[in-house]
């Protein structure tokens, strides 16, 4: 579902770029009106769970993987504004260092997987969980069809995407410029992974971390709670230390397992280099001109989480993971003590 470069119009781009740098200034400025640096740390630890679940590729139907998200946990523990940034942040740093997905398709990624997968897992969640309290059972059921909807809105979206392409970017002899795919290939070609396995994944993932935290930290529960969209964060000293610890240890160990997401053979459909989408789509006009064109616009440093300086593919994978959650911890640490300085300049009532 990370769309790379090549694959849309620079003009789709340029439309998703912009509701998506809409959708961001919304977040912002909701996660502003809180304190921030009780904020951040949350969407940090949130932002490396993504980006290590998105490294776990699964086996789809038709020798391609696919990958969950953690949109629909995120938004229920951030509410849907921390959600939205905590995904833009694992889906910037994996365009930007590994090239999955590309730069001038950021904007599409964020507003598929970070925005209507938050929003979408939000609603559900908030609409079948109803005025249960956070310890019910009903509300693990709630997160694991939140999950399961978030990713497959989300899919549904990118395959769109992929089939207006043809329709509407084409040269005069009716070839397509960037996606070859029509909708009546996008779509099932899509849905098909995404309503089965990578979907599943999503809703277990989901609701297993619900019926985690309802019994480990309930009180990261309670954004979600009927009562109102921003009840404020768990307090600041150890019970919040407590609570980030503990989110950041599952992330730690689901980091360890990382090389298991090489396991599964095959790429992900409608994420093929041109070589192999000549290969497996049989396009008797060759690669399209726009796509071939725009796929050599950024070079990762470490294309598909494999350094070049590491020659076993699973520690580069395992490395890789290493570095991307190192960072997001890093951009954690400096922006909550730019945070605490900024606080601290301000006129005390």
């Amino acid at each position: 579902m990370h769309i790379p470069d090549g694959y849309l119009s620079p003009s789709s781009c340029a439309v998703l770029y912009a509701v998506a740098a809409g959708g961001w200034r919304v977040a912002l400025k909701r996660v502003r009106a809180r304190l921030l640096t009780r904020t951040v740390p949350l969407i940090s630890v949130f932002a490396a769970f993504s980006f290590v679940l998105m490294m776990f590729n699964l086996p789809l139907p038709g020798g391609t993987t696919g990958h969950a998200v953690g949109a629909a946990v995120a938004a229920i523990v951030l509410g849907p504004s921390g959600a939205i940034l905590a995904i833009s942040m694992a889906l910037a740093l994996q365009a930007l260092l590994f090239g999955d997905g590309g730069l001038t398709t950021l904007g599409a990624n964020c507003v598929n997987m970070a925005m209507v997968g938050s929003l979408v897992a939000y609603g559900t969640y908030r609409l079948l969980s109803g005025s249960s309290t956070r310890n019910a059972r009903r509300r693990v059921f709630a997160a694991a069809i939140s999950g399961y909807l978030s990713i497959n809105a989300a899919a549904l979206l990118a395959a769109t995407e992929f089939g207006l392409q043809p329709l509407l970017f084409h040269d005069a002899r009716g070839v397509p410029l960037y996606a070859p795919y029509r909708l009546g290939i996008a779509i099932p070609a899509m849905m098909l992974g995404h309503l089965t396995l990578a979907g599943l994944a999503e809703a277990i993932i989901a609701g297993g971390m619900v019926a985690y935290l309802q019994s480990a930290k309930p009180e990261l529960l309670d954004r979600s709670l009927p009562a109102g969209d921003s009840p404020p964060l768990p307090a600041q000293g150890t019970a919040a230390a407590l609570s980030l610890r503990s989110l950041w240890f599952v992330t730690a160990l689901l980091m360890m397992l990382t090389p298991m997401g090489i396991w599964a053979a095959g790429t992900a459909w409608g994420e093929w280099s041109p070589a192999e989408l000549a290969r497996h789509a049989g396009l008797r006009q060759g690669v399209p001109a726009g796509l071939q064109r725009l796929t050599a616009l950024w070079t990762a440093p470490f294309p598909a989480y494999a350094p070049g300086f590491v020659k076993s593919a699973f520690v580069g994978y395992l490395l890789s993971a290493v570095f991307g959650v190192g960072l997001i911890l890093m951009l954690s640490l400096l922006s909550s003590w730019r945070s605490r300085r900024l606080a601290s300049r301000e006129p005390q009532p």
